[in-house]
């Protein structure tokens, strides 16, 4: 197979896997952590409306949702990719980097969370992610 091909089929496949890692734990958190009491967590509005009511143990599991999708997504494609693997790990990173800070923006939220979410989550676990899959 090409090589370029194969580098790019390798990010979209980190992608897909690390989304799908992303939304499961964010599907199953409200069992393990339920969202406060009185707050509409399932639109967006809902979700923004309702953010003065979490406490620190309500961003958990969205910071694992984020570390881990990125984590596994460039694992996968530092797994896959043909040449350049440290590159496509890090490209995964970048592109869950973006959604990760467009829903801060969007979103809000603590300062704190903001900023471990967006220094820790996305391009350490990319790396963290290409260091797993064997540093080629």
């Amino acid at each position: 197979m090409n090589p370029v091909l194969k580098n790019m089929l390798a990010v979209l496949a980190g992608l897909i896997v690390g989304s799908l890692v992303n939304m499961g734990i964010v599907i199953l958190s409200g069992s393990i952590i339920p969202p406060p009491e009185g707050g509409d967590v399932t639109t967006m509005e809902g979700l923004k409306a309702t953010m003065h009511l979490f406490e620190p143990k309500h961003f958990i599991m969205p910071f694992l949702a984020h570390a881990l999708g990125t984590l596994v997504g460039a694992f996968v494609a530092a797994k896959i990719a043909a040449s350049r693997n440290f590159f496509m790990a890090l490209i995964v990173g970048a592109f869950f980097f973006i959604g990760g800070a467009i829903s801060v923006s969007s979103l809000g939220g603590p300062m704190w969370f903001n900023a471990l979410d967006l220094i820790v989550a996305y391009f350490p676990m990319a790396y963290l992610g290409w260091k797993l899959a064997g540093s080629k």
